[in-house]
């Protein structure tokens, strides 16, 4: 399971990756293994009670991105770089570029999915035929797709067997493309994604991230997008700096 890293600008290393999801812990040890994958978790039986009326029962029953919400009818975002905008990948269309990014040596060794072009359309077609927890998309800025994000519901995450996560805290995974690298871009970017979910999905009250402790840089590049340094977390694959944007404080950080 490949880490979140921060593909920002100059010395920032070029993948946010995705993670493991937040949440309340292994209770045994069959809980602790390390077979986690996103789409495999179970949506928790009576889930919709809990406040979030489109969720199904269980997976499988819900539309794509039902559970994150519609992001193609989010709009663009103008940002200090141009206007900037989320666009659901569609394979056909898109499985070309995304592939030459995730081959891309400085991407792969954070997403791992270097090789056949079969192993970055699996990576997205397990998001677009799953129940709409994690929505894959490009970033286009002033209309030309320069970044790839991953849109997760990290309460319904393997992050959740980790750390406390919130009902409906949302997660970004993300990769800035060679074309968009150098530029200082990150940083902008991620405030402006965690923008848009906070003003379109109003139940989130935190945005949530996981890039490599070790990954300073990465780091560096949510603090200045308004993210807060919640915690260490041992994940399976790395150690974690928890980033948390809250609703709360976007007006001050």
């Amino acid at each position: 399971m490949p880490p979140t890293d921060a593909s920002a600008g100059p010395g920032l290393d070029p993948a946010l990756g995705p993670g493991p999801a937040l949440g309340t812990g292994p209770t045994s040890p069959e809980d602790s293994e390390d077979s986690e994958d996103t789409l495999a978790l179970r949506l928790p039986d009576g889930f919709g009670a809990l406040g979030d009326a489109a969720a199904p029962a269980g997976p499988g029953s819900a539309p794509a991105g039902e559970l994150v919400g519609d992001v193609a009818a989010w709009g663009p975002a103008a940002t200090p770089v141009g206007l900037f905008r989320l666009l659901p990948v569609c394979v056909e269309r898109d499985l070309s570029l995304i592939h030459r990014w995730m081959s891309d040596p400085v991407v792969a060794a954070f997403w791992e999915l270097a090789g056949p072009p079969v192993a970055t359309a699996n990576h997205l077609l397990s998001q677009l035929d799953g129940d709409g927890r994690s929505v894959p998309c490009l970033g286009l800025l002033d209309g030309t797709p320069m970044s790839y994000w991953e849109l997760y519901r990290a309460d319904l995450d393997p992050l959740a067997h980790h750390c406390p996560v919130r009902f409906q805290d949302t997660g970004i995974h993300l990769l800035i493309g060679a074309e968009g690298r150098g530029r200082g871009l990150g940083s902008v970017l991620i405030r402006a994604v965690s923008d848009l979910v906070l003003n379109r999905r109003p139940a989130c009250s935190r945005v949530v991230a996981e890039p490599d402790l070790r990954n300073t840089p990465s780091v560096a590049a949510f603090l200045n997008a308004g993210f807060r340094f919640a915690a260490e977390v041992d994940l399976p694959d790395k150690r974690a700096a928890l980033m948390l944007r809250d609703r709360s404080l976007r007006d001050v950080l």
